[in-house]
This record gives C-alpha cells, sequence and structure tokens, in this order.
C-alpha cells in the first residue's frame, strides 16, 4: 500500500511541477514502506510477539538517499559539486548563434507561445486576455471610406488595366490608407493594430492587389523603421508626407542572391564625403540590385537594406558595420527604378530596382542616424515581428471569408439532378473544411493582431500565423474552386474566385517563404526563444556564469521531468482538466488536449535538442513537424478562445469542433513522426509508450460534425454572413458575388414553392409538361401552385440561369485580354 503510496505522491507532485519533491517525498516513502514491511515480516516470524529493526543495507541505502537530496537541493553544494562539471560538458556541444540568428532570437516578444512550449499552459492567461474592440471612429472609416473604396474597385478591370484605377488610388490617398499606423501627430490615422487587420482582411475580400497596395505601406517599410527607430526630425519630415500618400514608399530587401539568407546581400554603402547641394557633406556612396519590390516601380522613396562599410573609419573603428537600412529619395542620379514583374497577372506594382555610385548625407539617409549603423537586421526582425502578424493572415482572412460567402451561396443556386449540390455529401465533404478553416483563421487573425495591441511583439507567433494562414487559405481557395467547378475557372467579372487562387502563392511566398518559416524560423527561433531555460544555459555559458547555470540547468531538468510525467498521465487520462480551463464540455475537453499535447511536444523537443545538439539546425524536415505541431496548437489556441469570447454559440460549436479535431490530429501526426524519424532510436522507442500510451492514431473530423458545418453554410443565412462578416457584398447587379446573392434570396424565397412541386411530380399529382408548355403552367392548371407563385418560382429559375453563367468572349476580345 505504501509502495504504490510513493508512486502516486509522486506522480501528482511531478505533475505539479514539483520535480525534486517529487522523488524526494516518494523516496522517502519508499524507505518508510521497506522499513514497514521490514517490521511486518519479523513480526509475523516471531509469532507477532516482537519486531526487527531495518538492516544495515537499509540505513546505507537512507544516507546515499538523504545525501543526493542534500546535493540537489543545496544550491552552493549542486554548483561546487554538479553544475561546473556540467558546464564545462555542454560548452563545445551547445550550438554557436550567428550574429543575424542572434538578432532575430532576440527580436520580438514570448507570448501565448511560451505557455505552449511549457508543458502545461495557463490557459487563464489566454483565455482572459481582451481582445480590444474597434473604436467608434475605427467602425465608422471602415463603414465609410473602406467600403467605398471596394464599391469603387473592380477587380477584374485592374487585371486588364495592369493597374488600380486612378480613382481608387486618389481615393486611398485622399482618406489616408497609406498612414493606417502613423500617429494622428504626424497627420495619420493611428489606427490599432486590430482596425489594421480588418481593413487589409475586407480589401482582400474584394482584391489582393487593393489590399497588397494598402498593406505594405504600412507593414515592414519606411513608415514602421521611422516610427521605431527614426530620428525626430526624419520623423517630422517623411511621417506626414507618408500618410498622406505625397511620398510613395517601398522596401528593397530581397536581391538576385540574397532571399532568406541575409549574409548573401550584395547590396553596399560605403562611408565617404561628397557633394549634396553644393556643399560637402559625410555621406554613403550606395550601389545595389534589388528585386520584388512591392511598390517599387511606382516608389519616390526605397528603403534600402545594405551592407555598411567605413573604411576610413569616419564613423567609428570598425570597418564592417554590418546590414544598415537607410532611406533614398528615387530620384537621385544612378537609380534606376520602374520596370515590373508579373506577379501571376495580380495588378499591384512589384518590381527590381538598381542603384551605381548613389551619394546620399548620411545622418539624412540612415535611419536612426548614425547610432543605427550596423543596426538593420535587427531593426527589421524586431519590426517583421509584429507587422507579420497582421498582413498576411489578414489577406488570407479575407480570402477565406469570400470563399464562404461565394461557395455557400453557389452550392444551395447551382442544382444537378435537380438538387442543390451541396446536398451531396462529396460538395458538403468540401464546404464544411471551408467554413471550419475559415473559422479557424479568423480566430488566428484576431488574435494575432490583438496580441501587437496588447503590447507583444509575437516574433514566433507571427511566422505561425503567415505561414499556416497563407497555407491554409490554398486549401480553403482549393476546396472552394472543387465546389465552383467550372465557375471557378472560367475567368472573367463573374469570377469571385480566381483573383484569390491566382494570388495564394504570392501570400505563401513573400515575408519569408512557407518552406523557410516552417523548416527553419519557427521551430529553429522558438526552441531557444520560447523554452523556460535553453536560452538562459546558453548565455550562462556565454558569460561564464555559474550561478546562472546551475539554476537554469536545474531548473531544465526538473522541467524535462515533470512534463515526462503530465504527457504519459494525460495520454494515459485524458479527461483530466487543463488548467485554470473553463467553458461548456466540449471546450474544456479541447483544452484538455491541448494541454496533454504541449506537455508530448515539450518533451520532444528537449529530446531533440539533448540528442542532437547544433544538427537539430540542419535536420530541417524534424524542425517542420515541430513547426506543424505548435501551429495546430496555436490556431486550436485562437479557435477556442474565439469560440469561448463569442458566448460559445450552439451554431458556432460544430465549426469549432471540426477546426479543432483537424487541428489535433495534424498535432498528433506531427509529434509521430517525430518519434518515427528521431536519429536516436532508442530514445524513440523509450519516448513512444510514454507519450502515446492509448496509440498515435486520432480520428480527425467526423463526417457527421462536417456536414453540420455545410448544411449552416446552406441553410443558415446568418451564420454564413457572421462568419464573412468583412466581405464586400457588391450591389446586385454586379456580376459575380453581388448577384449571385440576390439569386440565392429569390431561390429561398421559392424553396417551399419549388418542393411542393417536386412531391407533386413524385406523387403523380402533377406530370412532366407537354411540348411548348413550362411546368409552372402545368402546375396552375392542375391546381397545384397559385399565380403569384408561379411568378416567384419562374423568377427564382432565371435568377438561377444567370447566376452560375460563365463569362465568354469572341475570338478577337479573347486576345485582347490581360492578365
Amino acid at each position: 500500500m505504501l509502495t504504490a503510496l510513493a508512486f502516486l505522491v509522486a506522480i501528482v507532485l511531478a505533475f505539479l511541477g514539483r520535480g525534486y519533491l517529487a522523488w524526494v517525498v516518494g523516496g522517502l516513502i519508499l524507505f518508510w514502506a521497506c522499513a514497514t514491511s521490514g517490521d511486518q515480516v519479523a513480526a509475523g516470524a516471531a509469532g507477532d510477539v516482537a519486531s526487527t529493526a531495518p538492516g544495515g543495507w537499509w540505513y546505507f541505502l537512507l544516507v546515499l538517499f538523504l545525501a543526493a537530496a542534500a546535493l540537489f537541493g543545496v544550491p552552493a553544494w549542486r554548483r561546487t559539486v554538479l553544475s561546473a562539471r556540467v558546464k564545462t560538458i555542454l560548452a563545445p556541444i551547445l550550438p554557436r548563434i550567428s550574429d543575424t540568428e542572434r538578432a532575430a532570437l532576440e527580436a520580438g516578444t514570448v507570448w501565448w507561445d511560451g505557455e505552449l512550449f511549457s508543458g502545461a499552459p495557463k490557459w487563464k492567461r489566454l483565455l482572459d486576455a481582451p481582445l480590444p474592440p474597434l473604436s467608434e471612429r475605427e467602425r465608422a472609416f471602415l463603414d465609410g471610406p473602406v467600403e467605398q473604396a471596394c464599391t469603387l474597385m473592380r477587380d477584374y478591370d485592374a487585371v486588364q488595366a495592369a493597374d488600380l484605377p486612378e480613382h481608387v488610388w486618389a481615393h486611398l490617398k485622399r482618406h489616408g490608407f497609406f498612414g493606417m499606423i502613423i500617429p494622428e501627430e504626424y497627420g495619420g490615422l493611428g489606427f490599432s493594430a486590430a482596425m489594421h487587420s480588418a481593413v487589409v482582411t475586407k480589401l482582400s475580400s474584394r482584391s489582393t492587389a487593393l489590399s497588397v497596395s494598402v498593406m505594405v505601406p504600412n507593414s515592414l517599410g519606411p513608415a514602421e523603421l521611422l516610427l521605431h527607430y527614426g530620428t525626430d526630425e526624419q520623423r517630422r519630415y517623411w511621417l506626414p508626407r507618408l500618410a498622406k500618400g505625397e511620398e510613395m514608399p517601398c522596401f528593397a530587401l530581397t536581391g538576385p542572391e540574397n532571399g532568406s539568407d541575409a549574409a548573401a546581400m550584395e547590396a553596399r554603402g560605403v562611408v565617404c564625403k561628397g557633394q549634396w547641394k553644393g556643399e560637402e557633406v559625410l555621406g554613403l556612396r550606395l550601389s545595389w540590385a534589388k528585386r520584388y519590390t512591392t511598390l517599387g516601380p511606382i516608389a519616390t522613396v526605397i528603403g534600402l537594406a545594405f551592407k555598411l562599410y567605413d573604411p576610413e573609419h569616419l564613423i567609428g573603428d570598425d570597418e564592417d558595420r554590418g546590414i544598415t537600412c537607410a532611406l533614398v529619395p528615387a530620384d537621385l542620379p544612378g537609380i534606376t527604378i520602374g520596370s515590373r514583374h508579373d506577379p501571376l497577372g495580380i495588378p499591384f506594382h512589384n518590381g527590381p530596382s538598381w542603384g551605381r555610385d548613389v551619394f546620399v548625407p548620411l545622418d539624412e539617409a540612415l535611419i536612426g542616424g548614425r547610432a543605427m549603423a550596423g543596426q538593420g537586421w535587427r531593426m527589421l526582425m524586431d519590426c517583421l515581428a509584429a507587422g507579420r502578424a497582421i498582413s498576411l493572415p489578414s489577406l488570407s482572412s479575407g480570402c477565406c471569408q469570400v470563399a464562404v460567402r461565394y461557395s455557400g451561396a453557389y452550392a444551395l443556386v447551382r442544382k444537378q439532378f435537380n438538387l442543390s449540390i451541396g446536398k451531396f455529401e462529396g460538395v458538403g465533404e468540401a464546404l464544411g473544411r471551408v467554413g471550419a478553416r475559415n473559422y479557424m483563421i479568423d480566430a488566428t487573425r484576431k488574435l494575432t493582431s490583438s496580441s501587437v495591441d496588447l503590447g507583444e511583439k509575437p516574433s514566433v507567433l507571427s511566422a505561425v500565423a503567415k505561414a499556416y494562414c497563407t497555407n491554409t487559405m490554398r486549401d480553403v481557395i482549393n476546396d472552394a474552386m472543387d465546389i465552383a467547378g467550372g465557375a471557378g475557372i472560367s475567368r472573367g467579372p463573374a469570377n469571385v474566385l480566381a483573383g484569390a487562387h491566382m494570388a495564394v502563392p504570392i501570400g505563401i511566398t513573400v515575408e519569408g517563404a512557407n518552406i523557410l518559416t516552417r523548416t527553419m524560423i519557427i521551430f529553429g527561433q522558438g526552441a531557444i526563444r520560447c523554452h523556460p531555460f535553453v536560452q538562459d544555459e546558453m548565455a550562462a555559458v556565454d558569460d561564464d556564469d555559474l550561478v546562472r547555470f546551475d539554476k537554469a540547468f536545474f531548473g531544465h531538468v526538473n522541467f524535462v521531468l515533470c512534463n515526462v510525467v503530465r504527457a504519459f498521465t494525460r495520454g494515459l487520462l485524458p479527461f483530466l482538466p487543463a488548467n485554470s480551463a473553463r467553458g461548456s464540455r466540449a471546450t474544456r475537453k479541447e483544452l484538455s488536449r491541448l494541454s496533454r499535447w504541449s506537455a508530448a511536444f515539450s518533451v520532444l523537443a528537449d529530446t531533440a535538442m539533448a540528442t542532437l545538439g547544433g544538427d537539430l539546425k540542419r535536420k530541417e524536415m524534424l524542425a517542420g513537424r515541430f513547426a506543424d505541431a505548435l501551429a495546430g496548437m496555436y490556431l486550436s489556441s485562437a479557435t477556442l478562445k474565439r469560440f469561448l469570447d463569442e458566448g460559445e454559440r450552439p451554431d458556432d460549436l460544430p465549426f469549432m469542433q471540426h477546426a479543432c479535431a483537424e487541428a489535433d490530429q495534424n498535432i498528433a501526426n506531427a509529434l509521430a513522426g517525430i518519434l518515427d524519424n528521431l536519429p536516436l532510436r532508442p530514445a524513440a522507442w523509450l519516448l513512444r509508450p510514454l507519450l502515446f500510451p492509448l496509440g498515435a492514431r486520432r480520428k480527425g473530423a467526423s463526417d457527421r460534425t462536417a456536414l453540420k458545418v455545410a448544411r449552416s453554410l446552406l441553410d443558415e443565412s446568418e451564420t454564413r454572413l457572421r462568419h464573412s462578416a468583412l466581405v464586400h457584398t457588391p450591389p446586385q447587379d454586379e456580376p459575380g458575388l453581388g448577384f449571385l446573392e440576390f439569386a440565392r434570396a429569390k431561390i429561398v424565397a421559392a424553396a417551399g414553392i419549388d418542393k411542393r412541386l417536386r412531391e407533386a411530380l413524385k406523387d403523380g399529382r402533377l406530370d412532366e409538361p407537354r411540348e411548348g408548355e413550362s411546368l409552372t403552367s402545368r402546375a396552375l392548371s392542375l391546381g397545384v401552385i397559385k399565380g403569384e407563385e408561379a411568378m416567384l418560382w419562374n423568377d427564382a429559375q432565371k435568377a438561377r440561369a444567370r447566376a452560375v453563367a460563365v463569362d465568354d468572349y469572341s475570338q478577337d476580345a479573347y486576345r485582347e485580354l490581360r492578365g
């Protein structure tokens, strides 16, 4: 009995994070159990007359145990005997961090990602975090100028013109769209990150070219860099001009040889003296070749990243100062700009630029002045941590929301075999995925952008949001295209999906290509940045700080022990409640699952780091699976927070369950894939029964849940509209979504009449119409329907026919098409 108690106490204490107490208290109970059993055996042998004290071996082991407890429990002894030796052993094993990697690791903040890495996430921290609502001023802007911009824009016309119409550009400048992140004191709008996200989402529902043209000046670029690092003089000069659209910015980062590899950057800037406006000043002579620069062809000011050199030591002792950022007027001698790339026919401006011996004054050009020379990569990583949390997740959400709006309506309007195609299970399966994934992506968008308003710069989670929202957008648009069938692949003004479909690879590629983000950035950065002890351990070794190393290393040992226990216990007993969980039974069940995956993820992350060391950086497929698991946990967390924040609406329950079940399956597959491919096989064999005591297979979303989601989008207009609340609805006479919504309303109004006609045909009360006779005239003559009902039904059928029609062109007109 006491032996069982010892193990139970040890497991409970470890589960609660008290690893040291777990083995000390559990061990003492075991010693007590041994002493008690020895007394009982001796007493029984003597006929209950005498008892025998424990033997010498018992005292010997007890002394060893107490010595170990004292050694591990008294920091001063532990440092002298153990920590100094461990630090010496680990010093050559720990991975070396390059300067660019260090800048990325130090960028931004750790937020909910730290809890997911912890193995025991404190759900109260997430679930109680307020998501600030839009202000009245922001809501008015969204309903006014943003709605007007969408009304002015026709995406297909922009594709044919290869540009936004002039009146759209004028509207954007007049209403300050390019200064959303610029404070009001500099003439900007000073909007919150949540509002910035909402604007990009709504614009994306109308036109990706429109949304990209607006989001880039408000993301990583001159305005963002000036706000954080510019001198007062630079802010006063540039920000009002950028806010009003008087200056059009771009940021030139990528070159022919450097994409993700910043160290390969060939753009150069040399500190020297030169002539500027008739005077000799200290300046920079810049040369560069850049490409893929959005808004570059129409930019009036170029934000430029380059390597700075000071061969004459005019600003310091170092010759190679590192990556630096500057602002360069685009009309200076030596600059060639204006050529365009063609990003899959999406007509936003994107192109290359070249500079040859371009001279600019140093203090005017360097963002932040000479004090920020060589700090460019840190500046970029820090701003990217926030900017990446908004732009592309919002674009993805806008495209997913329009897919929900369109697919739900089209699947009802379009008929085959005299039945709306949405009623077929195959289409319902795809429509279920569209609805659930849209619900999850919009939840992720709201949470990630709002975290910026809460003061976070979530570098790891923004990378997760960017990569997995754009990947999910691809899946959603593909499903929507499948539902649309021929209407999805026939381009023209009536095609709602073509623009989003063509834009998908662009979102996946920019701001860190998803392959790189998944396999190198998310876990490569997160494993050190978000882990509660690894960064401290590495810093303590670098600084030769034994006290700090001792605290971090043995905290890490406790962390691993406790998470092994948590992972096994939660895997065996999945009903155990999550830390500070709340909500309905369905919500608490999902929170418990995520707590289980957090513990398993943490154990595997520590195992991979311990067994692979610096080689883990090169195991990109393993790192990609860790990223998949972390992303699944984050997106599922966002979904559950949304479900709770919105009052756990019963009509949203299947959306939440479908999204979380799919994420659950993806997390399990990712973790199982890590075990399948962990190079040190004995470690994998040992961990598999601990992390998956009941097996690794997860079922994913059930057919029943998928069809519930599909039915909601087909039958319940309120749910479909609410889940696509930021979609711009065009007027009903506009081909595409506008007329489709009009046709849907007609068909819903005539649904009862249509049902009666079908029932009458089925039971023989109505026979097929004769030649030259319509179905409604036949039904009228037989008294199945009334005159006004015949008109309503006929109007619905005419609207249906027009709504499912596709664009066609004469041969000559087709030859003139662009894009």
